[in-house]
C-alpha cells in the first residue's frame, strides 16, 4: 500500500528546492543585470576610497556620467549644467523609505550650511513612481526642515549611469567634471568632510 504520508513529505520536499532554486536564480539573475548596468555606464570607481591619499584618488578619475533630473520646482536639468557652473559636487542617491538615507541626512544638512556656498550638493533622490515618488520624497525633505538642493531621478537615469546597486551612495566630483570617489552606505560627517577636501583642497 501507498504511504499517503511519505507521498506529503516528498511533495513539501520537492517544493522546498524548486523555491531554493528559484530563489537562487532570482539572486544570480540580478547580479548578472547589475554587472551588465556597471560595464554599460562605463564608470569604475573604486568604492570606499577615502584611505587612499589624494594623489592616488586623482590618478583614479574619470569623467562623470551625465544625466537629467529634476529640481524641486519641476524644472528639468543636466549633472553637466551644474558642473559648469565651477564647483565640485557631492552627488547623493537616496530615497524617503530607506533608514540608512535618513541617518545621514542631518550631517549632509549641517555640512551644506557651512559649505553650500563652495561645494554643490546634489541630493538625488530615486524615484520609481510606487515605494517613492516626488510627493514622498519632497514631504520628508519638508517635515524635516532640510534645506540643501534636492532633485528627483525620476527615469533612473542617473542610477543606470552610475550603476548604483544600493542606497545611499554617495559621490565626490571635482570641479572639471571627474568623480574622485565614492562611498556606498551610510556615512557620518567626519567622512563627508573627508571627501569635500578631496575635490575641495583649498
Amino acid at each position: 500500500m501507498e504511504n499517503p504520508v511519505g507521498e506529503y513529505t516528498m511533495t513539501k520536499k520537492q517544493k522546498l528546492l524548486l523555491g531554493i532554486a528559484g530563489f537562487v536564480l532570482v539572486i544570480a539573475a540580478a547580479v548578472i543585470a547589475y554587472n551588465v548596468i556597471a560595464k554599460r555606464s562605463g564608470l569604475q570607481y573604486d568604492m570606499l576610497s577615502l584611505n587612499k591619499n589624494t594623489d592616488d584618488a586623482a590618478a583614479d578619475k574619470q569623467m562623470a556620467p551625465d544625466f537629467s533630473m529634476l529640481d524641486m520646482d519641476g524644472n528639468n536639468l543636466q549633472l553637466s549644467d551644474l558642473i559648469a557652473n565651477g564647483k565640485p559636487i557631492v552627488l547623493n542617491f537616496w530615497a524617503s523609505w530607506c533608514p540608512p538615507c535618513k541617518s545621514e541626512m542631518p550631517e549632509f544638512n549641517k555640512v551644506y550650511l557651512e559649505m553650500g556656498d563652495k561645494v554643490q550638493f546634489v541630493m538625488l533622490d530615486l524615484v520609481d513612481g510606487r515605494q517613492e515618488t516626488i510627493q514622498s520624497g519632497t514631504k520628508y525633505i519638508r517635515d524635516n526642515k532640510f534645506v540643501f538642493p534636492v532633485f528627483f531621478d525620476t527615469k533612473q537615469e542617473g542610477a543606470y549611469s552610475y550603476g548604483i546597486r544600493s542606497i545611499p551612495t554617495t559621490l565626490f566630483i571635482d570641479r572639471d567634471g571627474y568623480v574622485v570617489t565614492g562611498v556606498q552606505g551610510a556615512i557620518n560627517e567626519k567622512t563627508l568632510r573627508m571627501g569635500i577636501e578631496m575635490i575641495y583642497p583649498d
